[in-house]
């Protein structure tokens, strides 16, 4: 018998919200294919993309769910949040308004969608665009109180086009997923701060709407 006889499959639903513009499909082009595509188009509704993880004996599916900007004031998020075990809520770190925006949808998220438990699921917050000359600089300090003030679970500056803490990022998000998932044994659960995962295999991206 080969180890992937041994293999359990594990499928995790990630919401990727924030508002229009922030670049949540250039990461996620840049997480599941490490692709990056400078012309952009708004995602209408709802996007995905898939990706496919090793660890220990899991093969881990990540569906990454890429909500458009405008959705928060649509009737659908509901829906769309529907079963998601955690978040990334992304903000343009270019932009002084955007951070407030980030509170909003992960306000909207705290509201609609809970773990087993009737916990919030778990958020990550990443500041994107971290390459552009004209960011916003805020401290560790500053950027620490705020997710602790709004329920984050950790940030990440990133950069979908230089490839700057979007695997750190995701790979920090699924282990917390990881630890929260009852149906695996706790005393195999990930504890380590900075547990490795392997890209098993790049699945394409299935389509619905546009892209950004």
């Amino acid at each position: 018998m080969n180890d992937d006889d041994d293999r359990t499959e594990l499928l995790y639903k990630v919401l990727v919200v924030g508002d229009m513009g922030v670049g949540k499909t250039s990461l996620i082009k840049r997480y599941v294919h490490n692709i990056f595509t400078p012309n952009y188009k708004a995602t209408i509704g709802v996007d995905f993309g898939l990706k496919e993880l090793h660890w220990e004996h899991n093969t881990i599916r990540v569906q990454l769910w890429d909500i458009a900007g405008q959705e928060r004031f649509g009737n659908l998020t509901r829906v769309y949040y529907k079963e998601a075990v955690g978040a990334l809520v992304v903000h343009d770190i270019t932009k002084p308004d955007s951070l407030e925006a980030a509170t909003k949808w992960k306000n909207d998220i705290d509201h609609k969608v809970y773990l087993p438990d009737d916990t919030p699921i778990p958020c990550v917050l990443l500041c994107n665009k971290c390459d552009l000359p004209n960011r916003i600089t805020r401290s560790q300090a500053e950027m620490d109180k705020f997710c602790k003030d709004h329920g984050f679970i950790n940030w990440f500056e990133t950069s979908a086009k230089e490839n700057r803490n979007v695997d750190e990022a995701c790979g920090f998000l699924i282990q917390k997923i990881l630890e929260h998932d009852t149906n695996i044994p706790e005393e195999v659960r990930p504890v380590a701060p900075n547990a490795a995962f392997r890209l098993r295999e790049r699945e394409h991206k299935n389509k619905k709407g546009g892209c950004c």
